[in-house]
């Protein structure tokens, strides 16, 4: 028999009456140094500091018959090693059981004196994480940390995305006896130093206000410069097909609202604007601030050269382009050949000019004519009032 035993913070009195029993009563105990230095002295003798399962099976393999514990830190059940020597296991017909542990998440709960059942629960050790994406949609994120990724880190992405007030706590060493508990600000803690075993809370009170796109033209800072009508908007994200995790970029994004409701429609992707003018650049950061689209960037520069260094889209939307249209395409096409592109256009030149564009890269034009009118009081009457009809091209890889 291999029992799996989390071991929660490391300390023998964390364990149960049961873990403890099958450890006492084990031939063979695996885990960590800092695990194996915790163990009693009437447990066996023949410890091995081995989480690897390959490892582990050679070594079991070496000793038939012999009943063997597994230590892990934390909860087995909790982004554990558990689960990668469970499979192997059962396809060998080894008999196994697992007893869990303490996980990080309990023991820094009940150091506040909180529920956790809320909090969003990601791992930053030895995994890529974006902090930035997790936090951009719950108010509650617990982040595991370990090698790379410590909090520090983990703050200083937020800091750098625009999320430097986040309310944010450290548990460091919890359930032992160096366990300290550091609070602070996401910009303050990403200027500090933390033990190795550590974990990360951050509470974000400023989420994005997310819901269908489309919002009202009034919502959005405007100045003078023009501004994608809110029909339209909540049509191109449509034509655009958004996914949660998707790269896009607006190209000649004005105002940005365009950019503002890609970078809500995914949350857990990233929206590049672009765009030239200093005043609509202006506007960008304003609207950025206002609707907390922290996986918004702005790109100042002129399209296609401002293209360059972007990472490949997998949506974009053309709001204007200054006579740069075909480089735009290019560039766009270069990077992901199966991207989808949505073309906003005013002028009849412009139309007839996008789909001979998306035609000669082989990619089929779609055309739909937006044609909003909206009411406008006149005394105890309502009369329509036309917007000016806008073009939507969409380019459709064949």
């Amino acid at each position: 028999m291999v029992t799996l035993i989390g071991m929660g913070s490391g300390s023998w009195e964390a364990l149960s009456a049961q873990a403890q029993d099958a450890v006492r009563r084990a031939g063979l105990v695996f885990g960590a140094k800092r695990l194996l230095a915790g163990l009693p002295p009437e447990c066996t003798a023949r410890q091995f500091a081995l989480y690897q399962p390959a490892e582990i099976l050679e070594t079991l393999a070496q000793a038939p018959g012999q009943d063997a514990a597994v230590l892990y830190s934390g909860d087995t059940g909790f982004y554990s090693g558990a689960s990668g020597l469970l499979t192997p296991l059962r396809a060998l017909g080894i008999p196994a059981r697992v007893y869990p542990g303490v996980s990080s998440i309990q023991l820094l709960a009940a150091a506040l004196g909180r529920p956790w059942q809320d909090w969003k629960l990601v791992s930053a050790h030895g995994c890529a994480c974006d902090p930035v994406a997790e936090c951009m949609t719950e108010r509650s994120v617990f982040f595991l940390t370990g090698g790379a990724e410590t909090p520090a880190t983990l703050c200083r992405k937020l800091a750098d995305a625009g999320m430097g007030e986040a309310h944010a706590l450290v548990g460091e060493n919890l359930g032992t006896g160096e366990e300290a508990i550091r609070y602070g600000s996401a910009a303050e803690l990403a200027g500090q130093s933390f033990a190795p075993l550590s974990v990360l809370l951050v509470e974000n009170f400023d989420v994005p206000h997310f819901r269908t796109p489309g919002f009202p033209d009034e919502s959005f800072i405007r100045g003078q410069v023009p501004m994608t009508k809110q029909e339209v908007r909540a049509a191109a994200l449509a034509k655009l097909a958004v996914k949660p995790a998707d790269i896009l970029w607006d190209v000649g994004a004005g105002t940005g609202s365009v950019s503002v409701e890609l970078a809500l429609a995914a949350p857990k992707g990233h929206v590049y604007a672009v765009e030239c003018d200093p005043d609509a650049c202006a506007l960008i950061r304003q609207n950025r601030a206002k609707f907390q689209t922290y996986n918004l960037t702005l790109i100042e520069g002129r399209a296609p050269d401002a293209l360059a260094d972007l990472p490949a889209p997998d949506a974009v939307f053309i709001g204007g382009t200054k006579g740069g249209m075909e480089g735009v395409l290019d560039a766009v096409l270069a990077k992901n050949p199966d991207a989808r592109i949505c073309i906003s256009a005013i002028a009849l030149e412009t139309l007839s000019a996008a789909a001979a564009a998306l035609t000669a890269r082989g990619l089929a034009a779609e055309v739909v004519q937006l044609a909003v009118s909206r009411t406008k009081q006149a005394g105890r009457l309502h009369l329509l009032m036309a917007n000016n009809p806008i073009f939507l091209i969409t380019g459709i890889r064949k």
